[in-house]
Formats: C-alpha cells, structure tokens, sequence
C-alpha cells in the first residue's frame, strides 16, 4: 500500500509539472475580449459577465480595497468581510492594550454590540471601470513638449472626473495612467468608513512562523481576520455611528468546503499594489545594487534593535508589533528579489530584449525616428540620478523611517520663525486643546528607550555610508561638540528633548516656550534635515526636466515593445487598481531534487512548535487538544485539517486577503504571500516558479467554529460542499 501512495504522489506531481504559471493582473472588464477562452480551457465554468458586470450585480462587487494597500471580500448579507491577519494587523494592534491584548490572544465578539470600531479603517467597492482613452489622446501630440503633454492630460483628466458623477452621488471618481502613459482608465468608487472588528485568532495561528517562514514554503499559518462594513441607515457610506447597521450587500462570496487537488482551476480578484515588469536593466540594475542593499541594511539593524525590546517587555511588544511587521516584510523581500534576480538571471534576460529592440528599432528609419534615443535615454538618467536616490533612500531609511523622536516633533516646525528676532507663532487655544487630547494617543505606541536604542545604530549607519556633506549638519556640529561619542550624543537629545517623553510633551502643552523649542535638539535635527533636502529653484528645475524625459522614454519604450510584438498580449502593471488573475493548483519543484506538495496539514503545525523560538512557533494548548482529540468538524480532509495550499495565480503586494475562487466563483482561500523562489516576479514573472500561498477556507472556518466557538459567524454564511 504504501508504495502505491507513493507512486501515486509521484505521478500526480510529474503530470502537472509541465504546467507553468500563469502571467497576468488583468482588467476585469476586458476579460470577455482577452482572457475569457483562456479562462474557460482552465475549467472556469462562469461568464465574464458573471464576473464583471457594469449595469447589474456581479462577483467584484463582494471584493474590497481593505484599508490602504490590501484586499477583503464580502462573505454574508450583512457585510461580514474577511481579509489577511496581517492586513487587519494595524487596527487589532490600535485596539490593544497590555489588559486586553487581541494581538496576542485573539478576539471573537459574540453579538453585534460587541463588534469593535476600527478607527480609521475604511474599504472600497470599485462601481465602475471605463477606459477614458479617447477624452484624452485627441487633445495630445507628440510634437508636444513633455511639459506641455502632461500639463493637457491633468486638465482632461480633472474634467472627465468632474463630470463622471452627479452631485448627490455618495460615489468617488478617480482616473488613472496605464502602460507608463499609453492608456487612461476612469474608476468610479465609493468608501464606507465605518468598519468594525469582528474577531481575529491569536497571533501564535495568525501570524504563525512569523518573519522565518515569511515567503518560505511549506507554510502553516492561518493568516486571516474578520471585520464587518456598517452603513447608515439608508444603506449609504457614513462615519462611525451607534445607528449605522450592517451594510446590505448585494452580492457575497458562496463558500466551499470541497476543498481542492493539483490542477483545479483557481482565480482572484484583488487590488495587486505595484508591479515594474517593464523595467529596463538599468533601473533594475540600480534596484539591486543601490535601493535593496540599504533597505536591507537599515532595516535590518533597527528590527535587531526592535526585538530585544520586544521580547524583554510585553509593553514594547505591544507596542512595536505593527512597526515591525511593516518593515520586516519587504526588508525580507528586498533579500529574496535580490537573490532572484542572481540565481533566475534577470538582468541577462531584460538585457537580451533590450537587444532584440535595439535591432528591431535600427531595422526602420522610422522607428529610429521614434524609439531611437529611448534606451540611450533611460540609461543616461538613471545613471545620474543614481548617486542622489543612493543618499536619499539612506535618509529615507534611517531617519524618516528609523527615528521615531524627529517624527514626533515634524509638526512643531511650522510653528517656529527663525531668526535673531524671532517670535512665536505656535498654535491657537483650540489647537492646543486638540494636542493635549491627543497626547496620550501619539505616544502610545512609542518607548523612548527603545527610540533611543535604535536611533543610536541609525545614526552610526550615517555617519558610516554617507559623506560629510551628504549628513545633515546637525549631525556633524553635534559629533564633533561630542568628541566622536555618538552614545552620549545621542543620549543627550534624548535627555533633552521635550518630545522624548509623553510627560515633558504634555507639560511642555500646558505652558508652550518658544526658547526652549526652538532649542529642542529634535526640532534642531528635523530643521537641520530639511534644510540639507531643500534644493534651489535651478536644480527643482532641472529633477523636472529630467524627470519628464525619463516619463517620455518609458512611455515610447513600452508603446515601441508592444508594436514589435504585436502577437503578444500585454497587461499594465500593478497599481493597485482590481484586477483578476487565473490558474491552477500546483505544486512545484524548487530546486534539483526538491518537489514541494501543494498543502500543508495541521500535523505540521504541531511538528513545527518550537519552544526554542515561542515568538514565532508556539501552538496554542486549544488548537493542541482539538488535535489531539482529531475534533476537527466537517473541515478534515483524509484526517487532518488542511492549512495552507499553493496555486500558480501571478499577485504581488496589495493581493493580500484577496479571495481565491474555485471554477464556480466560491470561495476557498485567502491569498496571503508568495514564494521565496520568485521573489524578482514584481519585475520579471517566473512562470516556472510563480506561486501564490493560500489560507484554506476550511482552516478558517475550524478556527472560527471549533477553536474560538463563533459559529454564529459561519451561520451569517453561504456554506456549499
């Protein structure tokens, strides 16, 4: 017996190992015209009117914009929403405290009442999408200059979206570029901003592997959270209100509790954030060897500084959960692209189309006319500007990101007149009012030990990789007043400044003085950074310039690479306007002599505790015992719950917590991350390796009913077999 399983597994591997991923974030209404036969050979058994349907209710309509840079999808009547965990992250953490930690332990509410306010969280539902190409193009011409091109596509665009609604429409219109310039697409949306947290499992099964496994395959996390959209009562957008209701959907996601196997179709519709597939070695190039190498460094020193806070304290766990989490993820995915783009040979693959081009464009006299000067362009720019975004991204990175203490005193700047005879400005009694309620709020996610801690390394960072005149010269004054001792300088602002301390901020509130802020070593570094960024009118000038050129050759290379391959079906890159991608479940083979299956089981989620690692691989005693007893409910499979599976759909950022549909439009996962082994696919797609990591539907549903007892969600559902 057991030799027949194993042939089994062999032969179903090696009968789909032929098949490769499936490139592509498509827009939703072309699907008809571009995609739709491809879609059906795959096993889609909808219209792509049942998928996009602009004068009825269609499956878009149950997907969601989640916050700022995620995707959610609408899985009940009363606007029950799923999305990641880790894009819930943010408002679980602002809802936390040490006594009532829902990072941590979770949280489930039983009833409506007891669902939580996400404040400041809000989703968008996309209405409409119409190409506005042709209220746009007749106005231009290429005899234009640059300037003049940009300055006609504002003015048009600013009138088409004026007047794309009615006055009295609750709707929001936004036009947006395309294919770097060569297309323009109008998207008619509408924000409900009253959205409230229904329940998340703890972060030992929502966040389960934590930063090791992140992007790493196999996979055990259940990396899903619920929340509810509310509206008014009348069923329109409205800000947080105890008379807001549910919202009504129109459509929802129908669940299916089939699970899946190798070769089943699968497709998801989300809001992928920013893909560069069209990218020139030569920006590449300056991604690996300039923009990559520093985040990399800088944020990996500040996370080192970070986590030994947060281990030692629960507080400052707390804390800088969510500060973490946002760096660490593409800290990690700046590492793995650039180990992608060696071992997957992406410059040697860009630079062969440039080539093949080159070639094509010297073949015509027209086209040298037209695409001559467009490569020689990119590579002339991106050579000059290399050195500046070298210096920037180090400022970027250690100080806007790294120094938490200039950040909380920015805002005063505006409110100090330099000057021998200077006077102060500061804000009104209403504005002080206003700053002393908030005061508890703008510290409370800050530890000044740990600010300290880390501004200490960020500023040794500096002073290591950037020249005398790259460094604010804040910075240089106050080393040399220190003798070198970047410690005890830095332990100096700390000591002085007012907003190094929620208590001196809030003293300092009760009786403003002008001398002493003005002094303030914080506001002395953020005036003194600003002042290093501030640039004359002439160079503003010529970045502008430069600037335009650089957005006329992209513009001419990606129209002269779709005239030279015209049997070639293009899509734009990702910015995070809804798109659709569609493929198949898939294992794959990672390297010579490695197969990895295509899901992952609860029994590895007990096999991976570690209590040698409790951050990142602790097993919660609850979810242990539903094990031990095998109490898994209509969810197992075989015997034993399914996690996580793969599918060979093409997302990148932004598609988290997208729903990832079976050949009837159910659903049955959530998308969470990628695989390390195409980290480079945001700027160069490897259909033999490309994989999607999904949250199984039925692992989310197990944690919902069997481990924290919310059945009374799932009956809100549409549960199919």
């Amino acid at each position: 017996m057991k030799k027949i399983v194993v042939l089994t597994a062999c032969a179903l591997f090696f009968g789909f190992s032929s098949l490769r991923a499936d490139e592509g974030m498509w827009m939703l209404p072309w699907l008809q015209k571009l995609n739709i036969k491809a879609m059906k050979a795959k096993g889609l058994k909808l219209s792509a009117q049942d998928i996009y349907n602009l004068n009825g209710n269609s499956l878009k309509d149950a997907v969601v914009l989640f916050g700022g840079g995620c995707t959610g999808e609408i899985v009940s009547a009363n606007g029950l929403l799923l999305t990641n965990h880790h894009c819930g992250y943010g408002a679980i953490q602002r809802l936390s405290s040490v006594e009532h930690d829902y990072l941590q332990n979770g949280y489930w509410a039983m009833n409506r009442s007891e669902e939580l306010p996400a404040a400041g969280m809000s989703v968008t539902f996309i209405r409409k999408i119409e190409d506005v190409s042709d209220r746009i193009f007749p106005y231009l011409s290429e005899e234009m200059s640059e300037e003049q091109r940009q300055k006609i596509i504002q003015e048009r665009i600013r009138t088409i979206v004026s007047e794309a609604l009615p006055e009295e429409s609750t709707c929001e219109a936004m036009v947006r570029e395309f294919f770097d310039g060569n297309q323009y697409l109008l998207f008619v949306t509408e924000k409900y901003p009253d959205i409230r947290f229904v329940g998340a499992p703890p972060s030992s099964i929502g966040k389960f592997g934590g930063d090791t496994d992140n992007w790493m395959w196999p996979r055990h996390t259940g990396d899903f959270s619920v929340f509810r959209v509310y509206a008014d009562a009348q069923g329109r957008p409205a800000a947080y209100s105890p008379d807001n209701v549910p919202y009504q959907a129109p459509v929802h996601l129908t669940i299916s509790l089939k699970g899946v196997k190798p070769g089943d179709y699968t497709m998801i519709i989300g809001f992928p954030g920013s893909t560069e597939r069209y990218q020139t070695s030569y920006e590449i190039e300056q991604t690996y060897r300039v923009e990559n190498p520093v985040r990399i460094l800088v944020r990996g020193e500040r996370q080192d500084k970070m986590m030994e806070d947060m281990l030692a304290d629960p507080k400052i766990r707390l804390q800088y959960a969510n500060k973490f989490a946002g760096s660490s993820n593409y800290w990690k995915n700046s590492i793995g692209m650039n180990r992608g783009i060696e071992k997957l040979n992406v410059l040697a693959g860009k630079r062969a189309l440039e080539a093949r081009f080159t070639e094509w464009v010297n073949a015509d006299a027209a086209r040298r006319a037209e695409y001559g000067e467009v490569l020689p362009t990119i590579e002339q720019i991106v050579r000059e500007r290399t050195p500046g975004d070298r210096h920037l991204q180090y400022l970027n990175e250690a100080l806007g990101r790294g120094v938490e203490l200039i950040g909380l005193a920015a805002p005063w700047n505006d409110w100090i007149v330099q000057g021998a005879d200077s006077v102060w400005k500061g804000p009104d009694e209403s504005k002080l009012a206003d700053l002393r309620r908030s005061a508890a709020g703008k510290y409370k996610d800050y530890s000044p030990s740990t600010d300290r801690k880390v501004t200490k390394r960020m500023v040794a960072i500096l002073f290591d990789s950037l020249s005398v005149d790259e460094r604010p010269a804040f910075l240089n004054e106050e080393r040399e007043r220190f003798g070198g001792d970047i410690d005890r300088m830095v332990d100096d602002w700390f000591d002085r400044s007012v907003f190094a301390s929620q208590e001196r901020y809030e003293r300092m509130l009760e009786k403003p003085d002008y001398a002493a802020l003005r002094n303030d070593p914080a506001l002395c570094f953020y005036r003194s950074l600003q002042q290093l960024l501030k640039l004359p009118e002439a160079e503003k000038q010529r970045l502008k310039e430069r600037s335009l050129r650089l957005t006329r050759a992209k513009r001419l290379f990606l129209k002269g690479l779709m005239e030279m391959q015209p049997e070639k079906t293009f899509y734009p890159d990702a910015n995070l306007t809804m798109r659709l991608t569609y493929g198949q479940v898939l294992p794959y083979r990672p390297a010579d002599g490695v197969i990895y299956d295509y899901y992952t089981t609860l029994s590895g989620v007990m096999a991976k505790e570690d209590p040698k690692n409790p951050y990142e691989f602790t097993v919660p005693d609850r979810l242990k015992e539903l094990y031990r007893n095998r109490d898994f409910g209509p969810y197992a499979e075989a015997g034993d719950v399914r996690v996580n599976f793969l599918s060979n759909n093409d997302i990148t950022g932004g598609n988290s917590g997208s729903p990832v549909m079976n050949a009837r439009g159910e659903l049955i996962g959530l998308a969470f991350d990628g695989n390390w082994e195409a980290m480079s696919g945001d700027i160069a797609f490897e259909p033999d390796l490309q994989r999607t990591i999904v949250v199984d539907i039925r692992y989310v549903l197990f944690i919902m009913d069997k481990f924290a007892g919310a059945s009374h969600l799932l009956d809100e559902m549409t549960l199919v077999q």
